[in-house]
């Protein structure tokens, strides 16, 4: 089946090419001096047209295909049998390292407000709330990165490869979002050099554990959906500080070493495990 996804590279132009556009001018858009309603609502549709341009480049890929368009109603509404215990860890996994995290700050200082649940995330937006960014986010780009991407990779390389790919890729694709004012990345550039690299580097552990439980429950879109959702609702919602995230990131990458030393066949060789 992965030999059909063989569009890797209009897919992957067309998924950074237009969002880079749109963004870039959002991020001009956003630091006007004077900031009218039309603007506001300007940037906020430009940034969700940028942000749903990779489903819908894979959208057009599948609908010109009917094998591969068969193929993903099959992931997306088949039942699919797979050990349920990744299930849990992909519900649980980021919120547990998460509090582990904050726990172990303790011992460095920081104090137990982090664990405060203020339900008000880090970073603005006036038309949509943020809630609903953090989780319309992570369903239309698994909805692209999980449906078409990361197989679109797969068919040329091994899952290990494939991950730091995508990593590389998925870091530049977030770039123009760190000069948008107000906006997540531009926060956490703001917060200094360490937490910034940190972000970066914690999407390399992340890509690693989210395909290991992608290719062992099937292929299944829902699983990438959901630990994409739990990482962007786990981290906003505690007033956690930044340096518990760098241990956060310290804690997945021990458990992805782990992966990777277990699952060598999975990650290594070019056979794609069932």
């Amino acid at each position: 089946m992965l030999e059909r996804y063989n569009r890797t590279v209009w897919f992957y132009s067309m998924s950074l090419i237009v969002p880079w556009s749109l963004w870039f001018i959002v991020a001009w858009m956003s630091r006007m001096p004077v900031r009218s309603g039309a603007l506001v609502l300007a940037e906020q549709a430009l940034g969700l047209l940028g942000l749903v341009a990779p489903v819908l480049a894979a959208g057009y890929l599948f609908l010109g295909d009917r094998v591969l368009l068969a193929d993903l109603k099959k992931r997306l509404f088949g039942v699919k049998e797979y050990r349920r215990i990744y299930t849990v860890i992909t519900l649980l996994l980021i919120p547990l390292s998460l509090v582990a995290a904050q726990l172990l700050s303790l011992l460095f200082g920081h104090g137990l407000e982090q664990f405060h649940v203020s339900g008000k995330p880090s970073f603005t937006s006036i038309v949509f709330t943020p809630w609903f960014i953090l989780i319309f986010a992570p369903i239309v780009e698994e909805l692209a990165w999980h449906s078409y991407g990361t197989d679109a990779l797969r068919r040329q390389f091994n899952l290990f490869a494939t991950s730091m790919i995508f990593s590389v890729y998925w870091v530049a694709w977030h770039v123009p979002l760190s000069f948008i004012r107000g906006y997540y990345h531009s926060n956490v550039v703001a917060e200094g050099p360490l937490y910034s690299l940190n972000f970066v580097f914690s999407l390399f552990v992340f890509v690693i554990l989210m395909n290991w439980l992608y290719y062992r429950t099937k292929r299944s879109i829902l699983i990438a959906v959901l630990f994409h959702l739990s990482a962007n609702i786990t981290n906003e919602i505690f007033a956690t500080h930044p340096d518990s995230k760098v241990i956060q990131t310290a804690l997945l990458l021990a458990v992805a070493v782990i992966v990777l030393c277990r699952e060598r066949r999975m990650f290594f060789t070019r056979e794609v495990a069932d």
